[in-house]
C-alpha cells in the first residue's frame, strides 16, 4: 500500500487548557495528509478545481486512541482506500513521530461534483494520476 506521511506541530491554538489537541483538527490534519498525497499522485487539488470539480466529503471517521499535545511532532500517514469514477475514500493513520504509537485512524470519503453540486465523474486525468501504482512526485 503506497502512503504519503507529512509531519505536523500541534500548534498552541489547536489544543485545550490541558495542552491536548481539540478532537476535530484530526480532521484538518487528515486534510493535509489527502492534499499532500494527491500532490503525490500527480495533481494538486487546485487543479481539480479550476476545472469546475470538487471532492465532496460524504463520510467521515476518526477513532481516537491516544492524544496528541501541544508542540509535538505528529505523522499523518495517508492511503487511498478505494477509487472508482466518482467516489475516492482516503485511510489515515496519525503517529507519534517516532511511528511507534498510534495516536488516531480514520477515513474520508468523497464524491465529485461539478459547480453546481452535481454529481460527476472525475475527469480521466485526474482518475489515472489517482489509480496510478506508483507515486510521481509533486506537480
Amino acid at each position: 500500500m503506497e502512503t504519503v506521511d507529512v509531519d505536523i506541530r500541534v500548534r498552541y491554538a489547536e489544543t485545550d487548557q490541558m495542552g491536548v489537541a481539540y478532537y476535530a483538527n484530526y480532521l484538518v490534519w487528515f486534510e493535509v495528509g489527502r492534499t499532500e498525497l494527491c500532490r503525490n499522485k500527480g495533481f494538486r487539488y487546485r487543479d481539480l478545481e479550476e476545472l469546475g470539480y470538487r471532492l465532496v466529503v460524504t463520510e467521515v471517521y476518526c477513532k481516537y486512541r491516544n492524544s496528541a499535545r501541544y508542540d509535538e511532532i505528529v505523522t499523518v500517514r495517508t492511503h487511498l482506500k478505494e477509487v472508482n469514477k466518482r467516489r475516492v475514500t482516503f485511510g489515515y493513520q496519525i503517529l507519534r513521530k517516532d511511528g511507534k504509537e498510534l495516536i488516531a485512524e480514520g477515513e474520508t470519503r468523497h464524491i465529485c461534483v461539478n459547480d453546481k453540486g452535481k454529481t460527476k465523474s472525475l475527469p480521466d486525468r485526474f482518475l489515472k494520476c489517482l489509480t496510478r501504482s506508483s507515486f510521481t512526485g509533486s506537480p
